[in-house]
Formats: C-alpha cells, sequence, structure tokens
C-alpha cells in the first residue's frame, strides 16, 4: 500500500500530471498516427486524475478515491 499512498499525497499528484503530460507529447509527437492518439487519450486519464486531486487506485486498496493533500480548504 505504500505506492498507492504515494499516488494519494502532494507528490503522487504531481506525478499523476506530468505522466499524463508526458503519455500526451509522446502519443501526439513521437508516435503520432492512430496509435498516437490512442496513447494521448490514454494521457488524459492520469492529468485530470492529477489535476481533479482522485486516485483511480485508492478505493481498490481502502485509501480513499480523493487524494490526501489538499490546499486551500
Amino acid at each position: 500500500m505504500g505506492f498507492v499512498g504515494f499516488m494519494s499525497s502532494a507528490a503522487g499528484r504531481l506525478t499523476r500530471i506530468l505522466a499524463g503530460i508526458v503519455l500526451i507529447v509522446v502519443g501526439l509527437a513521437v508516435v503520432g498516427g492512430i496509435g498516437g492518439v490512442v496513447l494521448a487519450v490514454v494521457g488524459l486519464v492520469p492529468l485530470a486524475a492529477g489535476v481533479f486531486n482522485f486516485c483511480l487506485l485508492g478505493p481498490l486498496f481502502g485509501v480513499g478515491l480523493r487524494g490526501g493533500s489538499r490546499t486551500g480548504g
């Protein structure tokens, strides 16, 4: 549960955002074609998870859907 705990933290949130951006850029700029578009769409999932502060793996391991660190209340 260390990994899921990390992914629910503020550092995990940043990691999800960066991973999403990387997948989108690699999909559109490097892979190209249909495969690149699919990779970019897949990259939207971790990007959205980071931006909206939720961890899809959390409920599977009893951690919760929302991230642990909340800024601004």
